[in-house]
């Protein structure tokens, strides 16, 4: 132990590696035991009060500590458990200590007491109704309907302490913003909320409605209570229909595999699918990476944690084919301990094999380098991202790929905080002989330092050019919560850089220009999950962001922008019913129906078990009566899934031609839609023509004249596509469980 000490903590992990070599090769163990073993020793070692991402164990700590005082040394503690108590999920005790303390503390204190107590009450009231009373018009903005909360006690007390807050400091805008929000939990916005305090409009959409949306998940049985985590949304049985998976973000917490029945209803497999055990997990990915046509997860961990906390391992777990997955991280090479929760899976070096690339969070006192890890094409992988120029050091938040200058070689865009975003250009490098030049001065990057997360390369504007998203969360600076930010914008005061959606268009010469603000995307959102669809089937995509941070005052609604012919975006969250006020993570957009209609999944909750909500299943109503197509690509000389193939589809509606483009990837960095591409045309009766541009590859192929309105498969080389019949599903819910059945088979075209 006293030589251990003196060993570097990257030492260490060689060492851990090496010991679990042996032990795989000496013992009969597996990798699956294996990684199984490390979690449960990383839980351990997590649960720590010195971890402040395990207020279980800090409340141990102080209570332990309150018992060696007495008298009024006492009330720092009291209150400090109080906190502790909220994020553990026991609001009413922490109400009681608010309670008794408020009146024992001096004027100085009891300023500073008195949000904390409101905010306690607000999710009190949120526990009694929206958490214990859920249904699937819980906590969404703005609060109506089923929404409004039977039991009023705890959005009654808060109100009474935001006005005492308020009279004492009118210019205290988040608290203004959680007063408004607790007179909509009574039903009474607006007008109940005093005038003087009144924040006007908060029900109302930007001039463009949508149909609404209804959270369906409690009906399917898919309302885990859960913290933050990833989701996927895919078909790994290879039976046609998607199913979902899902993780939590806290290294104990356990994964959920939805499988699909193919009537409309949904079977958790988890312990019979061998994922019992597996753990943790803010982002997961599907991939491909043995290229047989199953598709694998891979599991992101650690980030927010820190050095200390946040070394984690990442896993890939292989698909068996037989229903069941096997961890296959060590003997892959893949072996991180690194807090990250970023990666991106692409064909870097065109050998039609996936390789991955993976962002960490490093900071000024600890580098935590980006790994490069390379395809050897019999299940393991080399890091070689120092030598291919792409071992960047940032606190790294979101990755994504894409050909962004047409040259046939995908390249690579970092969303960071505390950092300009960098666009790294891969230079076109066969083998392992991969490079990238980082080119973020030159394309237009550097002068944005704001903190970013979630990103993605697509075509907004259906031009033939990937574009970038990146949104913004920058609110370190300003010490404030996201509710002041949201309150000032709704009131026309100045909130500069503060939460909205960086959207960066594409100039066709290497170039970005930033067209935020043209676009209206200047508008307070703070996301963190995030994904893309097509949400009517225009052909432009649209995009559905998760809010939030793990701050418990920070209720702002998840948001959707209706993306208006390509040239701006609306924001329709109101009349679409999905701007749900609890932590938003992972989305994926999905026509989990086969009826051609995008659904949305959001993987909700925050960051403490306290804050810890069910998911939803936001399911579309039919927009307009849009047509559509779906492909699922297979590659041959590509890598199998087709990842990074090009989409272009020309068709003539109301006698003017036009194209959208699509490249096929899972979407945003933060939750992953599937890899079937479901792409709207709008009124079009016909797709004149559908061209792929392989990946990986120069070959393009062309086919013309195809019906809208069908599933199919598309393999690369041949000259037909092959169609996909899969039955039309319908949702009907009854208490307590949900009847669907199939309403006709897709038939031929």
């Amino acid at each position: 132990m006293p030589v251990m000490k003196c060993v570097s903590s990257q030492v260490k992990q060689v060492l851990f590696l090496l010991l679990a070599v042996i032990l795989t090769s000496s013992c009969g163990r597996t990798s699956h035991q294996d990684m199984i073993d490390i979690l449960k020793d990383k839980q351990a070692k997590y649960d720590d009060p010195a971890n402040s991402y395990s207020p279980a164990s800090q409340l141990k700590y102080y209570s332990n500590l309150l018992k060696t005082i007495d008298g009024d040394r006492q009330i720092p503690l009291q209150c400090l458990r109080a906190s502790l108590l909220i994020k553990v999920g026991k609001e009413q005790d922490a109400v009681s200590i608010y309670e008794d303390e408020i009146n024992r503390v001096s004027l100085a204190i009891k300023k500073d007491l008195l949000p904390e107590m409101a905010i306690a009450y607000m999710r009190l009231g949120e526990r009694n109704n929206c958490m214990l009373n859920h249904n699937g018009s819980s906590c969404i903005f703005p609060i109506k309907d089923g929404g409004v909360h039977l039991v009023k006690t705890g959005s009654i007390k808060a109100i009474e302490v935001y006005e005492q807050i308020l009279k004492a400091d009118p210019n205290d805008l988040e608290s203004r913003w959680l007063l408004n929000i607790a007179f909509m939990t009574l039903g009474k916005y607006p007008e109940s909320v005093p005038p003087q305090f009144l924040i006007p409009g908060l029900d109302s959409d930007e001039g463009i409605k949508v149909k609404p949306f209804k959270d369906m998940a409690t009906d399917l049985g898919l309302d885990i209570n859960a913290m933050a985590g990833g989701v996927i949304a895919d078909d790994f049985n290879n039976d046609g229909y998607l199913d979902i998976i899902t993780s939590g973000w806290m290294i104990g917490d356990s994964m959920h595999y939805f499988q699909s029945n193919k009537d409309g209803t949904f079977t958790n497999v988890t312990t019979k699918s061998n994922l019992a055990g597996i753990t943790g997990g803010l982002n997961i990915q599907q991939t491909d990476y043995n290229n047989d046509g199953k598709l694998d997860i891979f599991i992101l961990r650690g980030a927010w944690n820190g050095s200390k906390f946040g070394s984690q391992p990442n896993s890939l777990l292989r698909n068996n084919g037989d229903g069941t997955f096997t961890d296959v991280t060590t003997k892959s090479g893949l072996l991180l301990f690194e807090p990250t929760q970023a990666a991106v899976w692409a064909d870097f070096n065109n050998d039609g094999w996936l390789d991955v690339f993976v962002g960490a969070e490093s900071t000024d006192s600890v580098s935590h380098p980006c790994a490069l890890f390379i395809n050897n094409h019999n299940g393991s992988f080399t890091d070689i991202a120092k030598k291919a120029h792409c071992d960047i050091k940032a606190f790294i938040k979101g990755v994504t790929a894409a050909d962004y200058n047409k040259d046939g070689w995908t390249d690579i865009y970092i969303s960071c905080i505390g950092q300009h975003g960098y666009l790294l250009k891969n230079e076109g490098k066969t083998g392992m002989n991969v490079k990238f030049e980082d080119v973020s001065s030159s394309a237009g990057f550097t002068d944005n330092k704001s903190a970013t997360f979630g990103t993605w390369f697509f075509d907004y504007d259906n031009d033939g050019w990937p574009d970038i998203m990146a949104a913004d969360y920058n609110f370190y600076k300003s010490k404030k919560n996201l509710g002041y930010f949201a309150a000032a914008k709704a009131l026309n005061k100045p909130v500069p850089g503060a939460g909205n959606i960086y959207l960066y268009k594409n100039n066709h010469d290497g170039t970005f220009t930033n067209t935020t603000k043209e676009a209206g995307l200047d508008k307070v959102v703070f996301a963190m999950g995030c994904n893309f669809g097509d949400i009517d089937n225009d052909g432009y995509l649209d995009m559905y962001f998760g809010t939030g941070n793990p701050n418990l005052k920070s209720l702002i609604p998840n948001k959707l922008f209706k993306n208006i012919n390509g040239k701006k975006f609306v924001d329709v969250t109101t009349s679409a019913r999905i701007g749900t006020l609890q932590k938003g993570h992972a989305i994926a957009f999905a026509d989990f129906r086969n009826i051609g209609r995008q659904d949305i999944f959001s993987k909700t909750g925050g960051a403490f078990s306290g804050d810890a909500y069910t998911s939803s299943l936001y399911v579309n109503p039919d927009q307009n009566n849009n047509n559509w197509i779906s492909l699922k690509l297979e590659g041959v000389k590509a890598n199998k899934q087709a990842i990074g193939s090009h989409i272009k589809l020309t068709f003539t509606e109301n006698g003017v031609k036009r194209s959208v483009y699509k490249d096929l990837n899972s979407g945003g960095s933060f939750g992953s839609s599937p890899l079937r591409q479901e792409i709207g045309i709008g009124q079009a009766t016909s797709i004149d023509e559908i061209e792929i541009q392989w990946a990986g590859t120069n070959k393009v192929q062309l086919f013309k004249n195809i019906a809208p309105n069908q599933f199919l498969h598309i393999t690369e080389g041949n000259k037909k596509p092959e169609v996909i019949k899969l039955a039309k599903l319908s949702y009907k819910a009854k208490p307590g469980i949900a009847v669907c059945k199939p309403m006709e088979t897709m038939a031929a075209n």
